[in-house]
């Protein structure tokens, strides 16, 4: 099967690897067989020791990812296990320590690379935009980059404006780079092992809130040769009337939206979009030519966001279908406030999907027709 595939690959122009081959054939499977439970942080955990053990290029850098074994515990053990030849604690800089890492990558090895909190990344931001993501198009496909930069993306709690922004569409923004957001442990076990085997420079942007959940897990999911396909999404929940695409920590948000809709007689498919570059418009366009409704879900800013973004391919290519205007809940557009109950407000809450989706279905008066 392994070689029709890659002749037929082949014969588009295109390139697969095992791998990547195994993550498509992973993909295409069902997942309803839970038979435990896994944090988001095991998921990760053991994501990162079974890749580094199945090869050895594969290492992890960045600030406290050693000896205090990862500001969140993500890399626990590892240091243990692999050594600091391995797990590289670094110093507070982090547009050193990603030049290094770019250059590592450069050289065939497999570098993972933790921020603290992916806000910190905007001072490496040149080495991932410029050094990673451009250069395999600038070598004509002669310089691969397999390199994860990984870490928090997104509102935390309490930790004020510099601390809680969402990167998700900064990144998405920019070709050469792949854009991976985790929601659960299967998420997060798949696509992390499918980021560390892909020749490009992956940005794997993960929730700290998610971090101590736990979600159950199937047996296929806890192998070690699991892992999911780069730019497919997942179809949470199935609906009929109005389709809600969210990613990472919205994407609980969504189904409890769901289940509150339902209660109301309104049946939501809830898409978790798992990849933001590639973006899995099929699967999107063809959830709202189904239920001809699209609400968008993030935590980031509602300008130039990835709502926004798919709000323009709906309209683009199944505007035909649409028996409503599209609605966009995003995060308000401000920096985060510090005060609690300021940043409830300044992040989406459930009753705002709730809200959105029964406008879209024309079961509540907008608020432009009571002003």
């Amino acid at each position: 099967m392994w070689g029709i595939i890659r002749q037929s690959a082949g014969n588009r122009g295109l390139s697969i690897s095992k791998s990547q081959f195994r993550c498509l054939v992973q993909g295409a499977r069902s997942y309803s067989s839970a038979s435990k439970e896994m944090t988001v942080r095991d998921a990760l955990n053991s994501a990162l020791d079974e890749e580094m053990s199945a090869d050895p290029k594969v290492f992890i850098m960045g600030e406290e990812v050693g000896e205090y074994q990862g500001a969140y515990k993500i890399t626990k053990g590892l240091l243990d296990k692999y050594g600091p030849d391995r797990v590289i604690d670094t110093p507070i800089t982090e547009a050193g320590f990603t030049g290094i890492a770019v250059g590592a990558a450069y050289h065939s090895l497999k570098p993972v690379v933790e921020f603290m909190t992916f806000n910190f990344s905007m001072q490496a931001i040149d080495h991932i935009i410029n050094s990673a993501a451009k250069s395999n198009y600038m070598s004509a496909g002669q310089i691969s980059v397999p390199i994860v930069f990984r870490g928090p993306n997104g509102a935390a709690a309490g930790v004020g404006a510099q601390h809680s922004q969402c990167y998700a569409a900064w990144f998405g923004a920019c070709p050469g780079l792949k854009v991976l957001a985790p929601y659960s442990s299967e998420d997060a076990r798949g696509l992390l092992k499918a980021a560390i085997r892909d020749p490009d420079p992956v940005v794997f942007l993960e929730n700290e809130l998610l971090y101590g959940e736990s979600f159950p897990v199937s047996a296929e999911v806890l192998d070690s040769s699991f892992c999911l396909p780069i730019g497919k999404a997942k179809i949470e929940r199935e609906g009929k009337d109005v389709t809600i695409t969210t990613f990472s920590k919205m994407v609980g948000f969504a189904l409890k939206a769901a289940e509150i809709l339902e209660k109301e007689g309104i049946s939501a498919e809830v898409i978790n979009l798992r990849s933001i570059r590639p973006l899995d418009r099929a699967t999107i366009n063809s959830s709202v030519r189904k239920t001809n409704r699209l609400v968008t879900v993030e935590e980031g800013f509602p300008q130039h966001g990835v709502g926004a973004e798919i709000c323009a391919s709906v309209v683009e290519e199944s505007f035909e279908y649409l028996d409503a205007p599209v609605e966009r809940i995003a995060g308000a557009d401000v920096c985060m406030p510090y005060a609690a109950n300021l940043e409830r407000l300044a992040v989406p809450q459930i009753e705002d999907i709730v809200r959105a989706a029964k406008r879209a279905c024309y079961r509540s008066t907008s608020m432009a027709a009571t002003g």
